[in-house]
C-alpha cells in the first residue's frame, strides 16, 4: 500500500483483475490481506468468524507492532470499531439512541440553517463569483463538522483543531513521532470536551454518555468515552466531507449527469448513491481479524491477519456492477436497490449513515441550485490528494461559482 496515498482506481483495477482478495504489505513492512471485491467483501463483513477486538492481530499481540505506528489507533483505540459481541452491542446501544430516523430528521432544519448560512459565507470568499474559492475549506468541511459537534456537545473553538488532527490520525504517511504526539492531543481535546460535559451538562451525546457511565460504572469506561468521541468526531465529519467533495468534482467533471438532476430526471438522492460507489469516501478501512483460518473467494486469510476493507475497489468491480462500473451514471439504480458497500454492511455498518445522506443530498442540492454553473477551477491532475489510503478525496477543491 502506497502511504502517500493518491487515487486509488488504477491500482484497484490491476488488483481486481487478479482476483477479489489480495496480499498487502502495509507501513512498517506488516503483512496484512485487503478484500477487495463486493460480493467478497460483503461475506466477509458478516462473516461469524471475523473479529474486530486487536486482541485476534497476531503481530501486535506478538510485539510486533510499534508505538507510532501510523495505523495503530484504528486497531487500539476503545470504542465501537475495535470490540465485538456483547461489547459492540453495549457500546452502539448507547450511542444509537441519537441517529434514530426521528432524531436524525429532527436536524434537517439546523442542516438547512448552516448550508443557507455556509452558502452566503461562500459567496463571499468568492468575491460574487469573481475568484477561485476552496469549496472544501469553506463549505463541505464546516457543514458537517458543525453538525456533529452540536450534537457532541463540542464548543466551536476545539472544530478547527479536532479537524487538523483527525487527519494526523487517518494519515498512513505520517512520522512515528508525529503519530503519537496527534493521539496524545486528541485525547487531551476529547477529554477537556468531556470535563466541560461533565461539570456543565447539557442536551447533547456527549452528555448523554457520561450520565449512562455515572449511571452504571460498568456501561462505558473512561477510555471507552473517549474512543467513542474520538470515532464520532473522525467518521462523523471525514467521510462526510469526503462524500461531498468527490460528488462536486464527479458533476463538475460530468455535465450530462448533472444536467438530469437539474431537469428531474435524476434525483440528489441518486447523486449520493453513485458517488458513494463510484468514488467511495473511504478507500481501505483498517481493520478486521479472522479468529481462524479462512477462505474468502478461493484464498486463505491466515488467523490473525490485520484485514483491510477495499471499499473504493468494491464500488467497482465490475463482477458487481457490469462493465461499466467505471462510469458515473445517475441511472444505474433506477428502480432497483441500491448496490454498494461503502457505508459498511452487517454489524458495524454506518451508525451514521442517515445523517450523513441527508447532510449531503441538502448541501448538493442547495450547491447547486444556487450555482448551477458552479465548477471546479482546476484539472483533476493539479488537485492534492490525501496523504492517506484510508480516506479517498483531494485536499483542496478550488472552484469557481459562476
Amino acid at each position: 500500500m502506497d502511504p502517500s496515498g493518491g487515487c486509488p482506481h488504477a491500482a484497484n483495477a490491476r488488483l481486481l483483475a487478479r482476483g477479489a482478495v489480495a496480499p498487502v504489505v502495509l507501513p512498517g513492512d506488516v503483512e496484512a490481506m485487503a478484500v477487495i471485491g463486493h460480493d467478497a467483501l460483503k461475506e466477509f463483513l458478516s462473516h461469524p468468524d471475523v473479529a474486530k477486538g486487536a486482541t485476534h492481530f497476531t503481530a501486535l499481540q506478538e510485539g510486533l507492532i510499534p508505538d507510532g505506528w501510523p495505523l495503530k489507533t484504528f486497531a487500539t483505540v476503545q470504542g465501537m470499531t475495535t470490540a465485538d459481541g456483547d461489547d459492540h452491542r453495549r457500546l452502539r446501544s448507547l450511542v444509537s439512541k441519537a441517529f434514530t430516523t426521528r432524531r436524525v430528521e429532527a436536524l434537517r432544519g439546523r442542516v438547512e440553517e448552516v448550508t443557507a448560512e455556509l452558502l452566503d459565507a461562500l459567496e463571499v470568499a468568492g468575491d460574487d463569483g469573481k475568484k477561485a474559492v476552496d469549496l472544501r475549506e469553506h463549505f463541505a468541511l464546516p457543514l458537517p463538522m458543525g453538525v456533529i459537534c452540536e450534537l457532541l456537545g463540542v464548543d466551536a473553538e476545539y472544530q478547527d483543531q479536532l479537524h487538523h488532527l483527525s487527519n494526523q490520525i487517518v494519515a498512513t504517511d505520517i512520522a512515528p513521532e508525529d503519530a503519537m504526539a496527534a493521539n496524545r492531543d486528541i485525547v487531551a481535546v476529547l477529554s477537556a470536551v468531556a470535563a466541560s460535559r461533565t461539570e456543565k451538562p447539557g442536551e447533547d451525546l456527549t452528555s448523554a454518555l457520561i450520565a449512562a457511565r455515572e449511571e452504571d460504572g460498568d456501561r462505558l469506561s473512561g477510555h471507552e468515552l473517549i474512543g467513542t468521541l474520538l470515532l464520532m468526531i473522525i467518521a462523523g465529519h471525514e467521510t462526510t466531507l469526503n462524500l461531498i467533495t468527490n460528488a462536486v468534482r464527479a458533476l463538475c467533471r460530468h455535465r450530462d449527469q448533472l444536467e438530469l438532476v437539474l431537469y428531474g430526471k435524476a434525483s440528489w438522492s441518486d447523486v449520493v448513491e453513485e458517488t458513494l460507489r463510484w468514488d467511495s469516501p473511504v478507500s481501505f478501512f483498517p481493520f478486521r481479524y479472522p479468529i481462524r483460518d479462512l477462505t474468502v473467494d478461493g484464498t486463505v486469510i491466515p488467523r490473525g491477519t490485520p484485514v483491510l476493507a477495499g471499499y473504493s475497489a468494491a464500488g467497482r468491480d465490475k463482477a458487481a456492477h457490469g462493465e461499466d462500473a467505471d462510469v458515473f451514471d445517475l441511472t444505474r439504480y433506477t428502480g432497483s436497490a441500491t448496490r454498494h458497500l461503502s457505508l459498511g454492511h452487517g454489524a458495524h455498518f454506518c451508525l451514521g449513515s442517515s445523517l450523513a445522506r441527508m447532510e449531503a443530498t441538502i448541501a448538493l442540492e442547495r450547491l447547486f441550485t444556487r450555482f448551477p454553473n458552479l465548477d471546479v477551477a482546476v484539472t483533476e491532475a493539479e488537485l492534492p490528494r490525501h496523504a492517506s489510503f484510508v480516506g479517498n478525496s483531494v485536499q483542496q477543491l478550488p472552484v469557481t461559482l459562476r
